[in-house]
């Protein structure tokens, strides 16, 4: 029988989306608990509802279920962008002459830019169903804080965003669209919490990070009546949304019989990734296919490269819980390079269970080689991607002229997580030839690692 022609574009209509989003962590091995970080003893659900949302801790704890089913009112919402495109990479292969197949999935389809946007609309649904009034939570690039306004505004609800500093000068217009929403947006660290003014007095003049911005928003959900904190990435309720990329594209893929060989997805605090990964990933925990797995991290901040497998606080000022992860330390503070939402101190605990056990592989990159890539990538493709996408389009170009090398066709899979139109700036560095890279020191990570 003759194959099927694969088209650019694979679109998946309304009927094909997942109605369950799948828990990857019931085919793994139970992972250590999130701790209390003052009692150091497991944390109860009562502790982390003063936190989040019920309806997102339930999901945080669950470790069993397999699948858990998507509410319709979010099925409904995610209507609006998904699902999103699988495409087949045709002008970035014949520019690179590689006899590989190249296929990224695109999650920059809605107004927010990125993939954000499938757990914020869940984090949002789930607060407005239990009553919440208000929500507070950080931001890197902008994207995450441009999902949750979004979400925010669907469903009546006031949010603040504490925005990473050297983002919100690098990118103004990034904080008007979620102004524009209705979202108070705070550069951090800043003056309006104690830890932002603890911080401020330890790293005076500090472009800031995303555990900066982490610590100030979680003391604003905790000081603030009925009030609960959203998060972007790290967490494994957030990972669980972000499954449905990975459910879209296997389904795609399998449409046309095509099986990834090497999976690649940027990281920063995991939920990408993750989510990217997470059905090929049951695969191969469960025996049933095997994938090659890449993370891909900034040179500027490479927790999983060169940070340890310990507990450790998600947040620079040390009030969220401990997590099992691979981190920098909490005290890490990366330079101020382009890729604002890469730019954590940790990891997932999911991702960094896999790291550990030696299912995945991970490797660093620098930000002029991943402006090159970008650069590719828009002038074949047509798509102007973010520097954190980029990374991951960068080790597919690399893995991509390997086989041209070696004359193996392998299909590569990647996750183009958003656009780069907020990111002038930074291509304007990098196109007037004043980018440039920066590796911290050993000792100033072994500096960053001595309060673990």
């Amino acid at each position: 029988m003759t194959k099927q022609p694969i088209p650019t574009k694979i679109y998946l209509n309304e009927d094909e989306m997942p109605k369950a989003w799948y828990n990857l962590r019931a085919d793994m091995e139970k992972l250590p608990p999130l701790l209390n970080p003052e009692t150091r003893k497991p944390c109860t659900r009562e502790e982390l509802e003063k936190i989040f949302c019920k309806g997102c801790v339930e999901q945080e704890l669950n470790d069993t279920d397999r699948y858990i089913a998507i509410p319709d009112e979010v099925r409904e919402f995610y209507k609006m962008y998904r699902p999103s495109p699988l495409v087949r990479a045709y002008w970035l292969e014949k520019a690179l002459g590689t006899p590989a197949e190249i296929y990224y999935k695109y999650e920059g389809n809605n107004t927010s830019g990125s993939h954000k946007l499938n757990s914020a609309v869940a984090q949002a649904y789930y607060a407005k169903q239990e009553g919440i009034t208000s929500l507070t939570t950080e931001t890197g690039a902008g994207q995450w804080g441009t999902a949750l306004s979004m979400a925010s505004a669907f469903y009546g609800l006031d949010l603040t965003v504490y925005m990473v500093k050297v983002s919100a000068e690098q990118k103004p217009f990034r904080r008007e669209v979620m102004r524009t929403y209705g979202a108070n947006v705070i550069p951090s660290p800043s003056e309006t919490t104690e830890v932002g003014r603890k911080i401020l007095e330890k790293h005076p003049g500090t472009g800031g990070s995303l555990g900066c911005a982490i610590s100030e928003a979680v003391e604003k959900a905790t000081t603030t009546p009925n009030c609960r904190y959203g998060l972007g990435s790290v967490l494994n309720h957030v990972l669980l949304h972000q499954s449905v990329i990975g459910l879209e594209s296997k389904i795609a893929l399998e449409k046309y019989g095509v099986k990834p060989d090497i999976i690649i997805g940027c990281a920063g605090g995991g939920s990408n990734l993750g989510g990217l990964i997470a059905p090929f990933m049951g695969e191969k925990l469960r025996g049933e296919a095997d994938y090659r797995f890449i993370a891909v991290e900034p040179k500027s901040c490479p927790s999983l490269t060169r940070g340890k497998y310990v507990y450790d606080f998600g947040d620079t000022g040390r009030i969220t819980p401990l997590m099992k992860m691979y981190t920098l330390g909490h005290d890490y503070i990366p330079a101020s390079t382009h890729a604002g939402g890469l730019r954590y101190h940790g990891m997932n605990t999911v991702v960094s269970a896999l790291y550990d056990q030696g299912y995945m592989e991970a490797t660093s990159v620098e930000q002029t080689k991943v402006f090159e890539a970008a650069t590719i990538f828009a002038k074949t493709e047509g798509i102007l991607p973010a520097p954190e996408s980029s990374h991951a389009i960068r080790v597919a170009i690399d893995e991509a002229l390997k086989c041209k090398e070696s004359g193996e066709k392998k299909v590569i899979l990647f996750g183009l997580t958003g656009t780069g139109y907020f990111d002038l700036f930074a291509y304007k560095r990098f196109n007037d030839g004043e980018m440039v890279d920066y590796v911290p020191s050993d000792e100033e990570i072994e500096n960053a690692l001595k309060n673990l």
